[in-house]
């Protein structure tokens, strides 16, 4: 992805989730002005960390002693309780020099646990806080550690690479020399530089699929950038098997059967049909229910379920077709299905006076 798409992505996870986002690119493809963009655009003040520069003291604090308990104070970058709404930005990450500076901010860099605070060492983040990681990619071009695959399974990776469209909107934006523009229009092969391409070698993992997960519910993603994200968490192999999967699945409406046995299994699919598939699943139902009349209590609270869900004009349609049925309008006319059913035969009660 380029900058910007990157920035917009960064602003759903950071907005969103307490999902740790790392950026990995090139020298000079514009990593930390990107999510310094990205924290303006959602409000968020910025506090960077160059970890390349950092001991282990600047991190966890200096210890001291009150009374007979030893504590640590908290270094100055840290942001309070109280403070503004910050992003963290752990840059150069895979830079610290020292080894023991690596392993006390791996526990800064893990999202929190359901119902804990991010922590480093003894100190809290309050959940408005959110952190950002940046690194270039350890291809044997950059003096850079290896990242194990424990912290890296931790965070979920956005790969930027250089995009001239993208340097070029943002080239006339900043009033760059018209002569420099003007060449790189026509040389857009000489604008950068970058390497090997960007492989951190990620697998899926059980908190891999996690993210995903939290992700899907959670962001509003674009549809074209859904692929790099989730590569850069559970791996390219798995990412475009769980995409045709979902795209294979989601292409096909909700048989009829399902919605009447399974309802709660389906549930989240049916809420997100098309109004094309809605209606492909709505007459099945309605032929499945001329034919197999009886019903089941099972089978009778997906069948109410399913009406309730239903946009209003799609569940009058649907009420006025199972009317039609006998057992079935039965069924729709007891007291417990009043709430779901009522509005709509009231008002087809007055449309056939």
């Amino acid at each position: 992805m380029n900058v910007e798409q990157m920035k917009q992505v960064l602003g759903e996870i950071l907005l969103k989730t307490d999902l740790t986002p790392c950026v990995v690119g090139h020298r000079g493809v514009g990593k930390t002005a990107g999510i310094v963009q990205a924290c303006e655009a959602i409000g968020r003040r910025y506090v960077s960390l160059r970890l390349g520069q950092m001991e282990v003291g600047d991190l966890v604090g200096i210890p001291y002693r009150q009374e007979k308990t030893m504590h640590w104070s908290c270094p100055s970058w840290w942001p309070a309780d109280d403070a503004p709404e910050t992003v963290v930005h752990c840059d150069e990450l895979n830079r610290a020099q020292q080894e023991d500076t690596l392993q006390a901010i791996f526990q800064f860099v893990e999202p929190p646990v359901a119902g804990q605070q991010r922590a480093l060492h003894t100190h809290t983040l309050h959940p408005k806080h959110k952190v950002v990681v940046s690194i270039n990619p350890p291809d044997g071009t950059y003096q850079v550690a290896t990242l194990d695959r424990a912290l890296l399974d931790r965070m979920v990776l956005l790969y930027v690479e250089t995009d001239y469209q993208c340097w070029a909107r943002y080239a006339r934006a900043n009033d760059f020399d018209s002569d420099v523009q003007q060449f790189l229009a026509g040389n857009q092969g000489l604008l950068s530089r970058q390497g090997q391409p960007l492989d951190m070698q990620v697998e899926p993992t059980e908190r891999a699929w996690e993210m995903v997960s939290l992700l899907r519910r959670n962001c509003r993603l674009p549809v074209d950038l859904e692929m790099e994200v989730f590569a850069g968490i559970i791996g390219q192999e798995a990412a475009v098997s769980f995409l045709r999967w979902c795209n294979e699945k989601c292409d096909q409406p909700v048989a009829a059967r399902d919605v009447l046995d399974d309802f709660q299994a389906v549930a989240e699919r049916l809420r997100d049909q098309r109004h094309d598939q809605q209606a492909a699943t709505m007459n099945e139902l309605i032929t499945l229910l001329q034919v197999e009349q009886e019903l089941s209590l099972r089978q009778e609270e997906g069948l109410i379920a399913y009406i309730d869900l239903l946009e209003r004009d799609l569940r009058f349609g649907l009420i006025k077709s199972l009317l039609k049925i006998p057992v079935i309008a039965g069924v729709l006319a007891k007291d417990e299905y009043d709430a779901v059913v009522f509005d709509a035969m009231t008002e087809l009660s007055r449309e056939a006076s």
